[in-house]
């Protein structure tokens, strides 16, 4: 098996296994290791980020699929479960009628289409089908109560099958049904989550059994939402192989939902059906910049059914439409009463993450930070750690900017000369330290640190120091020779003549008032590098120096044989060459390593 055979068969069964992330992590890997595009793997990846709701990623990846093989019908299937996702409706219906383009048989696209005109409807109407438009509309309602082992019986009846079909084509016109038909009273509390058995046909027997029963749990409202591929296993299919290289690998699709809503009981299933209503258009209304409307929309959320998804929409609203203070009592009210309804801790998270926002934009960076750190505690995500060290470094720069105090800086630069002199080494790095922070863009103070760095022997980190003083002020010399020092003390000859040689140039050009001192550093380095090694006789320290391949460099350069040679026969001549500062930097060196005798 390929490696991309590998990590695609690692992707399905973390899929398999609901953990969505790696089945991602793995179909990446194995979209990276296949030498030519699979539009399989975009197709399973999609499915992928479309169970953690990650619409727009799941979007782009079912794009990417069709752009790869066209032809492939079932590719737009996920093209439109995604666009449902987003809400986009219409995009959604272009792309279920291209996939039957492409395969006019295909089910899950036929299913996929009345659901979005289902949707459409309920998103259009103001009537009321007693919530059966969101609890129906799912392409796959059939096969899931087939399966069902409390409905699989009641759905072998054709009759019963019609009539469950023709609530999803029109609820509202088909509502009263429910009241004459006990067996869809069944159905609809199943899909409740409600465990009601019917044991005769009277209504009011029926309520009786069900009051005993223990207080419903919500289903998840996106049930009601397209999966785009009808020909997924349920989770407890077993694991597919993977020798159908093009054959898509069985796949469940997440359902559409703009928000990640978490299942918690619900006394009244229907009050959350509404809710959940309510919370689509106020997304509606956000998304179109209408923020009063929306915040209107999800107070009225908030007083159907108690979750702080509202709550952490409406605080979205209030944020975006300027109002920071309301926002920040609407996330202390989700904390609150998240808390207290024991809500999942991602949305309470999420919730500290939005207080930690606000405050970041009222520019008070201390409480930004504390509910950045209190979200992280609640569940860790890679956008709010950057969030908090981003907050963190700025609050650094802003006391590093407030502590600047050019007056105070002259006092620890004054008293770090005074330890100089008094060869107090620590204490004067540490008052030159003071001095920098205090003038942070005073080369002086870099300077003068790595004049005591180097006298405790601490030679890189007064290298460092000098770099920062160039930076500051490139035309500071003594900032050059002090680098230069400290790599000559290390023995970095070559770096130290370079340092030297840079100094020059830059003085020269200032007047040439330390020329002489950078010479005779110059020639000192060079000396070194060249000097005898211990036991070494004359003959044995010029073999090595002609060795060098800097100096083999300088004597195999055209330019300086033809110099040279002038040089021998009208050594005045040399003179005017060394006016050319390369030539002279090649020449020193020349001179240094004895291969050019000036007697």
């Amino acid at each position: 098996m390929s490696t991309a055979d590998e990590y695609k068969a690692e992707g399905n069964k973390y899929f398999t296994a609901k953990d969505y992330k790696k089945a991602i992590d793995a179909f990446t890997k194995a979209i990276e290791a296949s030498s030519t595009p699979n539009h399989v793997l975009y197709s399973n990846r999609s499915a992928s980020y479309a169970s953690l709701k990650d619409w727009t990623q799941a979007l782009k990846d079912a794009e990417e699929c069709t752009k790869i093989d066209p032809k492939w019908a079932k590719g737009y299937n996920r093209v439109a479960g995604a666009q449902f996702g987003l809400g986009n409706f219409e995009d959604a219906e272009n792309a279920y009628k291209k996939c039957l383009e492409l395969d006019p048989s295909n089910a899950q696209a036929k299913e996929g289409l009345k659901s979005v005109e289902n949707a459409t409807k309920a998103r259009n109407s103001n009537g009321d089908d007693m919530g059966l438009g969101a609890m129906f509309n799912d392409p796959n309602l059939i096969t899931k109560l087939k399966n069902n082992p409390k409905t699989s019986e009641l759905m072998k009846d054709p009759d019963l099958v019609a009539k469950v079909l023709q609530i999803q084509q029109n609820p509202k016109a088909n509502a009263t049904q429910l009241l004459t038909d006990p067996r869809l009273m069944t159905i609809i509390a199943t899909l409740m989550g409600i465990d009601m058995d019917f044991p005769t046909e009277d209504p009011s027997a029926a309520g009786a059994a069900s009051a005993s029963k223990e207080e419903p749990k919500s289903t998840d409202s996106s049930s009601s939402k397209p999966e785009p591929e009808q020909s997924q296993p349920k989770e407890t299919s077993s694991k597919p192989t993977t020798s159908e290289t093009q054959k898509e690998e069985p796949i469940k699709e997440s359902k559409p939902e703009e928000d990640e809503d978490v299942e918690m009981q619900d006394a009244v299933p229907s009050d959350k059906d509404a809710a959940d209503k309510a919370k689509a258009e106020g997304n509606a209304l956000y998304k179109q910049r209408k923020f009063d409307e929306a915040i209107a929309q999800y107070n009225k959320a908030w007083e159907l059914h108690k979750d702080i998804t509202y709550l952490n929409n409406r605080a979205a609203a209030e944020y975006e439409k300027g109002d920071y203070d309301a926002a920040i009592k609407t996330c202390e009210e989700a904390v609150e009463q998240g808390r207290d309804i024991r809500a999942d801790y991602k949305l309470i998270a999420k919730s500290f993450a939005r207080l930690g926002s606000i405050y970041l934009k009222k520019d008070d960076l201390e409480n930004a930070v504390k509910y950045f750190d209190k979200s992280l505690t609640e569940h860790r995500t890679p956008d709010v750690l950057s969030k908090l060290r981003s907050t963190q470094r700025e609050i650094k720069i802003k006391e590093a900017n407030a502590y600047v105090n050019p007056e105070k800086a002259e006092e620890a630069r004054l008293e770090g000369k005074e330890y100089f002199t008094k060869q107090d080494w620590p204490n004067a790095v540490k008052a030159y330290g003071e001095m920098i922070k205090r003038a942070p863009d005073d080369a002086r103070g870099y300077s003068n640190r790595a004049a005591a760095l180097i006298k405790l022997l601490s030679f890189p980190d007064a290298v460092r120091d000098c770099d920062i003083a160039i930076s500051k002020d490139p035309d500071f010399i003594r900032a050059y020779i002090r680098k230069a020092n400290a790599q000559l003390l290390m023995k970095e000859y070559t770096h130290c003549m370079e340092t030297l040689q840079e100094a020059r140039e830059k003085d020269s050009k200032l007047g040439g008032k330390s020329i002489h001192e950078i010479d005779t550093m110059y020639n000192k380095a060079a000396m070194q590098r060249f000097q005898a090694i211990d036991g070494e006789t004359p003959e044995q320290t010029m073999e090595r120096v002609s060795k060098d391949p800097e100096i083999v460099k300088i004597l195999q350069d055209p330019v300086m044989q033809g110099i040279l040679s002038q040089a021998r026969e009208n050594p005045a001549a040399l003179q005017d060459h060394m006016k050319n500062p390369e030539v002279a930097k090649k020449v020193n060196m020349l001179i240094a390593a004895g291969v050019i005798r000036t007697r």
